[in-house]
């Protein structure tokens, strides 16, 4: 990415939303691949600045968790601004994202990386529902009562000026600690297009196009704090539901390693089931793509699965065939992992995408279970993300080495230090300089893959998936 372009991409950011973040980053790494670029740096800074960022990794381990906190904080906006948010400006960003021209499908919904590497392959684009607004905000890190009664406090003037969004405030204690200090996540979901996204699909979609919906049916336990705001009390990673709310060694032991005496969280009462708020789909704006499709004539398809890693098995295997179709092995596994994915490097050194949606327990068991049912691979790559807490369930480094123990030739790990994961904040950097002076491979970029090649795919697949492909 040219220093020009990254200058114009930083100066569009909308100031309410995160930098760092799952639907921020895949918009541009998915955005980037569309305009023939890959996307250096997380896409938040040209290649001389963030070349500085590794060397954070020379500081003690509390000092780099200061720093990341304290940069948390810097992007973070003040909680009297919110009644100025326009969700509707947000998707206007997002849609102006992509170059202006006649695609066969788009998708619309949750944030997936295996949906913006599918996304890739078919040549189409992504429009997320969920944004993610850092608000600044000063509350103890366990203390998840206060955070909800702040929030209630707070976000009336979001919802009021925004009344077609939910928001879903997030506490995660375990895997956000060292940001929950200095930022309150509030994650709004869109329940309609609104004129941005209407106007893009009216632009782009060609005639009797199709609208896939992405659709990631995972959940988790709320409380309902007003008709259009539920607060989340965990998210899905090392920990179930039951483990943040009761309690448990692993529980107990984490808040000790943070200097905090408790035995266990004291978490508001849930009351409800809620799409979860990162990753899951708010089913009303399913309802009102119908609407649009019915009025346009578009085609809609819905992508479902349960959790968030499911889908990545089928797009990994359905990379695997058109390689093979095209008469390249198919036989290297890029592993990526939350925001660190690079469609166009995939595609460009012929390799396998496979996305995880963070770095514990659960991602690296959805890896392993892939690995046991695949052909094997020579070579893996991989990169786990590094969140700068040794959070509860979250899987060691040895656990990741001996998944890179199953490539029958070459595993290794692609942008990370060991030593220091998971605070290797460098990662975020690195990874991106480290995938193509460790693949060699060069293939020229293909052809949009046609959608009619993957509902194929689906409807014989080689194997089961925990996926459904359905009309409307």
């Amino acid at each position: 990415m040219s220093a020009l372009r990254w200058l114009e991409e930083h100066r569009s950011l909308p100031g309410p939303l995160a930098g760092i973040d799952s639907g921020t980053t895949l918009l541009r790494a998915l955005s980037r691949y569309h305009y023939g670029e890959d996307i250096p740096a997380l896409g938040l800074a040209p290649q001389r600045a963030a070349s500085i960022l590794p060397y954070g990794n020379y500081l003690p381990e509390g000092a780099r968790q200061v720093l990341y906190r304290r940069g948390t904080a810097a992007e973070a906006i003040d909680p009297d601004a919110l009644g100025d948010v326009d969700v509707g400006a947000l998707r206007r960003w997002a849609a102006d994202r992509y170059p202006e021209r006649g695609y066969p499908a788009v998708m619309v919904g949750s944030a997936n990386g295996a949906a913006v590497h599918l996304a890739a392959l078919l040549g189409i684009p992504w429009l997320p529902q969920t944004f993610l607004l850092p608000v600044r905000r000063d509350v103890d890190p366990n203390e998840p009562k206060e955070d909800l009664e702040w929030g209630r406090e707070h976000a009336r003037a979001l919802l009021e000026a925004n009344p077609d969004v939910e928001l879903h405030q997030a506490f995660d204690p375990n895997q956000d600690q060292l940001t929950l200090a200095r930022a309150a996540y509030f994650r709004v979901k869109s329940r309609r297009l609104g004129p941005a996204y209407e106007e893009f699909l009216d632009a782009v979609l060609e005639p009797g196009g199709t609208v896939i919906l992405v659709d990631c049916e995972l959940e988790w336990p709320t409380t309902r704090v007003d008709d259009r705001h539920v607060f989340q009390f965990g998210a899905p990673g090392g920990l179930p539901p039951e483990e943040y709310r009761e309690g448990s060694e692993r529980v107990r032991a984490f808040l000790e390693r943070h200097g905090d005496g408790r035995r266990m969280w004291d978490a508001p009462a849930a009351d409800e089931q809620s799409t979860e708020a990162e990753w899951g789909f708010e089913p009303a704006l399913g309802t009102d793509v119908e609407r649009v499709a019915d009025e346009r004539g578009y085609d809609v398809r819905r992508l479902s699965f349960k959790g968030s890693n499911e889908l990545s098995g089928l797009v990994a295997d359905f990379y695997r065939d058109q390689y093979r179709r095209r008469g390249i092995g198919g036989d290297r596994l890029l592993v990526g992992s939350f925001a660190l994915l690079q469609p166009w490097w995939a595609l460009r050194t012929g390799s396998v995408p496979y996305w995880m949606t963070f770095n514990a327990g659960p991602d690296a068991d959805s890896l392993e279970g892939y690995l046991d049912a695949a052909d094997p691979y020579e070579a893996i790559d991989l990169t786990p993300v590094s969140n700068g807490v040794r959070a509860a369930g979250q899987a060691p480094v040895e656990r990741w080495r001996s998944l890179l123990a199953r490539a029958e030739r070459q595993g290794q790990f692609l942008g990370v230090d060991p030593s220091k994961y998971p605070a290797d904040f460098g990662t975020y950097y690195r990874y991106h300089a480290a995938l193509p002076e460790a693949i060699p491979d060069r293939h020229p970029m293909p052809a949009p893959v046609d959608l009619g090649a993957f509902e194929a795919f689906v409807e014989d697949p080689p194997r089961e998936y925990p996926v459904e492909w359905t009309e409307g």
